[in-house]
C-alpha cells in the first residue's frame, strides 16, 4: 500500500475578513490532500502549544493523519493573516512559521527509520526544511519539495539537486520562459520539474520532453491550496502510472475541485 509523508510547516490561515481560521501549510496540505485521494498519510512537523496548534492538530487526529513523529514546543503556531479577491486568497502576512521556524528540525533515528516507510515525502519552501534536505536525499524515499512562489536562485541552486521532483509557481513567465526555466534548473538525471502558472497551462519537463496541461477552470469559491492539491495529484499518479501527461490531468482536476472548498480543505473555525 501507498504511505505519503508531508515534512514540514502546518498554519492556521486567519480570514481577517470573516475572522475564521482554517488549518492549513503545504506540507499538511499534502497530506491531507493524500488521505482524501484514498492513501495512507502521515505528518512530521512542529506544533505550538496555542490555540492554533491545537485546532490543527484536532482536524489532523480526525482525519486519521499519522501524527507519532511531531514535536510540540511552547510557543506560536504557524500563522497567516490573508483575505479574498473575488475568490483569489491574498496573503497580508504571518510569523513566518512560528515555532517551526524557531526550532530547526533535526531528524533522529527514530525519524529516519519511520522515514524509510514511505512511498514519497514532500517538503517546501516555508517547511524550514532545506538544512535536513541532504539527509532526506540519502534515505532511498523519493523527495519532491516546492519552491512555490518566492523562490530565489540561490535557494534553487543550493537545494534542487537533492529532489526528484521540483515544484515552482511561475505565472509571471511566458510559456517560452517556463520551458527556459525548467531546463536551466533540472539538476539530475531522472528528476521532474513542474511549473504551475495560475489561469496559464502548467508546464513538466522530464529533460527530453515539456508537457502541457491546461487548467481545468471553476467559479473558484477560494484558491487557497490549489497548487498543493495540483502536486498532490500529481505526485500520487505519478507514482502508479509512470505517465507525466496523465498525472498532470488528474493534477488539474484535483486542483479545480479544491477551489471549491473554503480554505485549503475547509475545518474554518471562529478566531
Amino acid at each position: 500500500m501507498m504511505k505519503v509523508l508531508g515534512i514540514g510547516d502546518n498554519v492556521v490561515d486567519k480570514y481577517v475578513h470573516i475572522k475564521t481560521m482554517y488549518p492549513g501549510g503545504n506540507a499538511l496540505n499534502f497530506s491531507v490532500f493524500a488521505k482524501r485521494l484514498g492513501v495512507e498519510a502521515a505528518f512530521l512537523g512542529t506544533f505550538g502549544d496555542d490555540k492554533e496548534a491545537e485546532h490543527v492538530e484536532g482536524v489532523l487526529m480526525e482525519l486519521e493523519i499519522d501524527l507519532s513523529h511531531c514535536r510540540h514546543f511552547h510557543g506560536e503556531n504557524g500563522c497567516a493573516r490573508v483575505t479574498l479577491e473575488d475568490g483569489d486568497r491574498v496573503f497580508l502576512g504571518s510569523n513566518s512559521g512560528g515555532v517551526t521556524r524557531e526550532n530547526p528540525f533535526q531528524l533522529t533515528e527514530e525519524d529516519i527509520e519511520y522515514i524509510k516507510g514511505f512511498s514519497i515525502m514532500h517538503t517546501g519552501l516555508y517547511s524550514h526544511t532545506g538544512h535536513i534536505l541532504e539527509e532526506l536525499s540519502t534515505l532511498g524515499v523519493p523527495l519532491s519539495f516546492d519552491f512555490s512562489d518566492d523562490f530565489q536562485q540561490e535557494e534553487i541552486d543550493r537545494n534542487n539537486s537533492y529532489v526528484d521532483f521540483a515544484f515552482f509557481s511561475c505565472s509571471h513567465l511566458t510559456n517560452e520562459e517556463t520551458e527556459q526555466f525548467l531546463k536551466a534548473n533540472r539538476k539530475k538525471d531522472g528528476q521532474i520539474l513542474v511549473a504551475t502558472r495560475g489561469s496559464d497551462p502548467a508546464i513538466a519537463f522530464d529533460g527530453k520532453e515539456y508537457y502541457y496541461q491546461t487548467p481545468d477552470f471553476v467559479k473558484a469559491v477560494d484558491t487557497m491550496g490549489a497548487g498543493d492539491s495540483f502536486i498532490t495529484a500529481f505526485l500520487l499518479h505519478f507514482l502508479k502510472s509512470n505517465d507525466i501527461a496523465a498525472s498532470m490531468m488528474e493534477a488539474a482536476a484535483f486542483a479545480a475541485k479544491s477551489c471549491l472548498v473554503e480554505g485549503s480543505f475547509g475545518y474554518g473555525v471562529p478566531y
